[in-house]
């Protein structure tokens, strides 16, 4: 993993293994994007590009400009969703113009379009870019506990591969997400993923300072989902959300600061010519 400036004052984090420029493979570009380098104020600030809050949506264009720009894609071919927690993946096409015209209702894109960029947001939830660069397929999935346990991984691989993509080309990237130690959750959340997954137990444990809850490690589950779909070349960036020093948004860190809405930071994958 890897810090990067993209501008004096548009830090984003990398995957060190993806910069590599390879000619026998297709040539992409990617951020984790924190919350530093836009124009929000308040408890957006600075670069919230979350449309879902109640930040000025003149500020959230601009952010989304910078983060596009920063990238080298045009700031209408930087493609989002409305994410609602859900196991829905959707394929960016051919005949989808100007990102302006559209966001739709999903919780994961996949595209081999060149020259354009699909993006999730986050705030504490685990986003996840795929690449399979040897066919020329990406994908970026909003992954918070319903999502993951739900199938989001399971759907925008199985989109992939539906469009070119094989399993044992598939590279899968974890971004900033929150910690098991800042993450605690009740009985709806553990029953329903062991429900699910009965040998998921393992990613709970009490919380000590409150023993009728529990702390859940979201991205180990999620690297866990990954293995357990067939992907054998995935990493955790590791990047806590929840700790300030990080400088990313947090719901829960917001939450417990009672503030009324945090901005939403966002992870892009795209395609280059």
């Amino acid at each position: 993993m890897t810090e990067t400036m993209l501008t004096p004052d548009l830090p984003c984090h990398n995957y060190a293994g993806w910069p590599v420029s390879s000619p026998a493979k297709a040539s992409l570009k990617h951020g984790f994007f924190t919350a530093k380098g836009g124009i929000s104020r308040g408890v957006y600030e600075s670069l919230n590009c979350g449309y879902g809050s109640n930040d000025d949506p003149a500020c959230i264009d601009e952010n989304r400009r910078r983060v596009a720009a920063g990238l080298g894609f045009a700031p209408d071919k930087l493609f989002g969703l409305k994410q609602y927690h859900s196991a829905t993946a959707i394929l960016l096409s051919e005949s989808a113009g100007s990102a302006c015209d559209q966001r739709p209702d999903a919780d994961a894109y996949v595209t081999t379009r060149r020259d354009v960029a699909v993006a999730i947001l986050t705030a504490d939830c685990v986003p996840v870019l795929f690449a399979d660069r040897d066919n020329g397929v990406i994908g970026a999935a909003h992954a918070g506990w319903r999502g993951a346990n739900g199938g989001i991984l399971e759907s925008t691989v199985n989109m992939m591969c539906a469009n070119g993509a094989t399993l044992a080309s598939i590279e899968a990237v974890i971004g900033p997400a929150i910690a098991k130690s800042s993450y605690q959750v009740g009985d709806d959340c553990r029953d329903a993923v062991v429900t699910a997954h009965a040998d998921a137990m393992q990613f709970f444990s009490v919380d000590p300072k409150a023993p009728e809850k529990y702390l859940f490690d979201l991205p180990a589950f999620t690297a866990w989902q990954l293995g357990r779909i067939g992907l054998t070349d995935y990493v955790d960036l590791a990047i806590d959300t929840y700790d300030s020093a990080n400088n990313l948004f947090s719901h829960r860190r917001a939450t417990h600061a009672q503030l009324p809405d945090t901005g939403r930071q966002i992870s892009v994958i795209g395609l280059t010519s």
